[in-house]
């Protein structure tokens, strides 16, 4: 009983895993790969599940702080324990809690929470003037654009698999949440 449990946990865990490194290969940001393998559960339809995350892919509209893929998983963890009035201190510790863990287990496996140091891009990089800070950094802030998703963008960023642990791990925490 308990090795069917395990099996099927794995399975779970691939889905969500694989599921999410499949959006990003679409062309999903990074948020969106992940919160899109949770959005239905919580009754999104993908339109809305997309316009939900869209913006804090890139570390938040491409500044490079939080990696998209923590939010998502914040996202997730605000879906299942966000507390819904103002006066619920109680709820958003609870909240609070969960989502730190949540993030610390991330940070724990790959190394940051943030978008320019997963990345690998220094922020020494950034012009320190304040008139020039869009300017400063190499497909960072100030940069609008996306990047074309090619080959070398592929080959060179380590997202997919960072979108693949959120994923993993946001599965995980719902599994316990749902065994405990």
């Amino acid at each position: 009983m308990e090795e069917e449990r395990e099996k099927q946990q794995k399975l779970l865990k691939k889905t969500a895993e694989e599921t999410a490194q499949g959006f990003f290969e679409e062309g999903y940001n990074c948020c969106q790969s992940v919160f899109l393998v949770f959005g239905e559960r919580y009754g999104f339809d993908r339109e809305t599940a997309c316009r939900l995350s869209a913006s804090f892919g890139g570390g938040v509209g491409r500044l490079r702080q939080i990696c998209g893929a923590v939010s998502a998983m914040a996202l997730v963890c605000g879906l299942e324990t966000g507390a819904v009035t103002g006066a619920d201190q109680e709820g958003k510790a609870y909240n609070y809690e969960n989502v730190q863990r949540l993030a610390a287990r991330f940070e724990e496996q790959a190394g940051s929470l943030i978008c320019r140091e997963l990345l690998g891009l220094d922020k020494k990089e950034w012009n320190e003037e304040p008139g020039d800070l869009f300017a400063a950094m190499e497909g960072g802030m100030g940069k609008f654009q996306p990047q074309a998703r090619d080959e070398k963008y592929y080959a060179t960023r380590p997202c997919k698999k960072l979108i693949g642990l959120a994923a993993k791990l946001a599965e995980e925490w719902l599994w316990e949440r749902r065994q405990g």
